[in-house]
């Protein structure tokens, strides 16, 4: 018991450094990223390719980690530990991408004339789709969020997809999920299980300084991509992990602000300045992401089962395929926080074109969905499918 206190004190010193840089970020950061990211970030992804051996799979083959299912299964029950623990019946939040910023109503147009290889799924045909779109924090709490913004996510369902998703919960929705790095926390399951078991114990930053088993360069480049932000609008997101693009061919994804002007957070941020800075930019006017995707075009370089290596884009550059427009609108807090306790985003409401790929994927299908109901049925807020036409269902 004295060392996991000793342990917890280490680590909240580490967060104590953590936050104070957050401070004085905004004044370095933009110089630090043109000149040291690109050669840190080669030297990290170097580092991270040359373990790895080549398994000699195809385009979109999959490989199941021994024992995956088990995995998958300790960390929904850990990471239910942790809500139970952490929340009461009626405030649980979502056990990661916790903080909401905004649910905010938009548009997903998908572009004609696009290459054959990519005209699959949602892409097959120029379309419109209403979409719900939920910009959050990382969590697994939620703070304030000058202590806790490094990494962003986003969350798109889109309404009205024909086809029918892989998820029995939903009729006729796809969902694309990101976050503000191009790689994922872990690189598969079995490191997201032991970072699970850090996070119950209060030493999420030991996961990666564990001298016996350390994750230095998993560190790295979520550090390289942590920042402080000033607005959830402005920043672009990464799908991280692969998902089909027709048949046998995988994809990664990408939302691009087209005004990724950084600003600045303020200097004295309220507890809530993200989904203040969100509400007031879609109170002036809209705000538009391209949304581009990445082929697949060499599968040891670009692998689906590990989630630490960043597709060079060398190889194969990301291509758009649509965009995301998120109109004027007056963003009603309580009415927007209401419907995001009834939404679940899971990279499983997808049609079979674009099924989630890798083992991070295959375990957030029973992880996302078992949370998602533990979370709703403690808050008495029952899973609303946006497919049914109800009022406020839609933008």
């Amino acid at each position: 018991m004295t060392g996991q206190r000793a342990l917890r004190a280490l680590n909240d010193a580490l967060l104590r450094c953590v936050r104070l840089e957050r401070r004085v970020d905004p004044y370095v950061r933009p110089l630090l990223d043109r000149l040291l990211r690109p050669p840190l970030q080669a030297l990290t992804q170097w580092c991270v390719n040359v373990r790895r051996r080549d398994e000699h799979l195809r385009p979109a083959e999959e490989k199941a980690l021994p024992g995956e299912a088990g995995i998958a299964e300790a960390i929904t029950r850990q990471m239910a530990r942790f809500i139970a623990r952490e929340y009461a019946p009626g405030s649980v939040e979502r056990a990661g991408n916790t903080k909401t910023y905004g649910v905010v109503a938009g548009e997903f147009t998908v572009l004609g004339d696009l290459p054959g290889r990519l005209r699959h799924g949602v892409f097959a045909h120029p379309a419109t789709y209403r979409a719900w779109v939920r910009f959050a924090g990382p969590g697994p709490l939620a703070p304030p969020d000058i202590e806790d913004n490094g990494i962003l996510s986003i969350g798109v369902k889109l309404l009205g997809v024909e086809g029918g998703t892989l998820l029995d919960d939903e009729r006729a929705t796809q969902d694309f999920t990101g976050i503000s790095a191009p790689t994922f926390t872990t690189p598969n399951v079995v490191e997201n299980l032991a970072l699970q078991q850090h996070v119950y114990a209060g030493t999420p930053l030991l996961y990666f300084l564990d001298p016996r088993r350390p994750h230095l360069c998993d560190l790295v480049m979520q550090g390289l991509y942590a920042r402080t932000h000033a607005s959830p609008l402005r920043t672009r997101y990464w799908s991280c992990t692969p998902y089909l693009l027709g048949e046998g061919q995988a994809m990664q994804y990408s939302l691009v602000p087209r005004d990724a002007a950084r600003g600045r957070a303020p200097w004295r941020p309220a507890d809530d300045y993200l989904r203040r800075a969100l509400t007031a930019t879609l109170r002036e006017g809209d705000v538009v992401f391209d949304f581009l995707v990445q082929l697949q075009t060499d599968p040891h370089r670009m692998p689906v089962e590990n989630a630490s290596v960043v597709w060079p884009e060398r190889l194969s550059p990301f291509v758009p395929v649509a965009t995301l427009r998120l109109p004027r609108q007056d963003v009603d807090a309580s009415a927007q926080f209401a419907l995001a306790d009834r939404l679940s985003f899971n990279p499983w409401h997808a049609l079979p074109a674009h099924r989630p790929l890798g083992n991070q994927n295959r375990a957030r299908r029973a992880v996302y969905l078992q949370l998602s109901r533990l979370r709703q049925s403690m808050n008495g807020t029952p899973h609303t499918d946006p497919s049914d036409d109800v009022p406020g269902a839609g933008p």
